[in-house]
């Protein structure tokens, strides 16, 4: 495979991943070993990965993580990290959970302090649905041009700007308070 093949093929995965995983892995794993305090050895003990796999599926060389169970510990690792990054969870808290995430089989994973669970099933939490909202928010600009738009937008649809402000801009915290606020 030549250069431009090979490149093709990565973005080929990066694309495939984004739509399986919300962003290329690459991206969501060095989110999680800069929230978790990781090097990617450690992610990739606690996920159950070979140090090799989880290389290859950051610069995607490969799109799919084929173990459910190593899905599941990505998702309760994504849960564990928004709470480390709005403070409901301590650097040690973190650790202990860990442990318990890399012992996990991939079925229900209790997260720590909230009592909300991700199940087999894949079905996420609310704080994870928020985290996922930010993200791809914050993917397509900077905090301070979608606070722009919201003020731009606030006259004539002031729930839509608030909604911008609050989950493009705003704490995890208060974007779940809010969630939670307008669920029907």
């Amino acid at each position: 495979m030549d250069a431009v093949q090979q490149q093709d093929a990565t973005a080929r995965a990066r694309e495939l991943q984004r739509s399986w995983y919300g962003e290329p892995l690459g991206a969501l794993f060095r989110r999680l070993i800069d929230d978790l305090g990781l090097n990617q050895a450690r992610l990739a003990g606690v996920l159950g990965l070979s140090a090799p796999m989880l290389s290859q599926l950051m610069s995607g060389q490969r799109a799919k993580i084929g173990n459910p169970a190593v899905v599941q510990r990505v998702q309760a690792l994504q849960e564990l990290s928004s709470q480390v990054a709005d403070g409901s969870v301590s650097a040690a808290e973190a650790s202990a959970r860990m442990e318990e995430i890399k012992k996990s089989s991939g079925g229900s994973v209790l997260t720590a302090n909230t009592g909300q669970t991700t199940s087999s099933t894949g079905a996420p939490t609310v704080r994870r649905v928020v985290r996922e909202i930010q993200s791809l928010l914050r993917s397509v600009s900077s905090a301070g041009d979608i606070i722009d738009a919201a003020n731009s937008l606030a006259p004539v649809h002031p729930e839509l700007a608030e909604f911008l402000r609050v989950y493009g801009a705003g704490r995890t915290a208060e974007a779940v308070a809010h969630y939670e606020a307008h669920q029907s």
